[in-house]
């Protein structure tokens, strides 16, 4: 039988601690020591993440800005590009308006330079179109009257169309707008140009279209001209 001493517990962690603390001490320098050997530099490296943490952050703010500014560039080359298409669009309607004012001017002293019957009634300039849409079409002309005295003439219109649907070929009368209550009159001295619009079912075809002009109170009109669609 051995006796052995008997030491309390707070004598043996006493002898250990400093020990183990010891242990753990060289087990972290060495592992700092292996760190720095192997090139890697702690708080270098931790001032080189937090610089590009920093220059991450500034190249943010600097893509939100110029996502800010590119998108007010598109919008301003979309405001120029509205504006370009408005104003060549402004163009081309005063280049057209010039155009028949040109061919007015002509026709007119072309008109002075003939001579024509006092008070008599032409159609001139009579042009029908085919609008975009099927079955749409608009009618241009000139109504003039001649002499230096001219009366006022007064009186109405009518469009007569000859259409082919289903094989068959049937005539259209037109005396009104196309909403159906402005009936399509006439007041004028010397001349008065006329556009108008015509809707046709878009499986029809239209043949051609005959202006019948009517003085007021008269059955029987006092003009009449056709023309074909171009």
């Amino acid at each position: 039988m051995k006796v052995r001493p008997h030491h309390p517990w707070y004598l043996r962690w006493g002898m250990v601690l400093p020990f183990l603390l010891a242990t753990i001490g060289l087990a972290w320098w060495a592992y700092d020591s292996g760190l720095e050997l192997a090139g890697f530099h702690r708080n270098k490296a931790e001032q080189e993440l937090a610089s590009l943490r920093e220059q991450v952050t500034l190249l943010t703010a600097k893509n939100e800005l110029l996502t800010s500014q590119v998108a007010q560039f598109e919008r301003q080359v979309q405001i120029e590009q509205a504006s370009n298409q408005e104003t060549a669009r402004l163009l081309k309607n005063l280049a057209d308006e010039n155009d028949r004012l040109q061919e007015d001017l002509g026709f007119f002293q072309d008109l002075t330079a003939t001579g024509s019957k006092e008070g008599e009634l032409g159609v001139h300039r009579l042009r029908l179109e085919r609008d975009k849409m099927p079955g749409e079409y608009n009618l241009r002309m000139l109504l003039v009257r001649g002499g230096q005295r001219a009366k006022q003439f007064v009186g109405s219109y009518q469009l007569v169309a000859t259409i082919v649907e289903n094989g068959q070929s049937t005539t259209h009368v037109f005396t009104h707008d196309a909403s159906g209550n402005a009936p399509f009159q006439l007041n004028f001295r010397y001349y008065q140009r006329i556009e108008q619009h015509i809707q046709l079912p878009p499986e029809a075809k239209l043949e051609n279209v005959q202006v019948r002009i009517f003085e007021k109170g008269a059955v029987e009109p006092k003009v009449r001209q056709s023309v074909s669609p171009v």
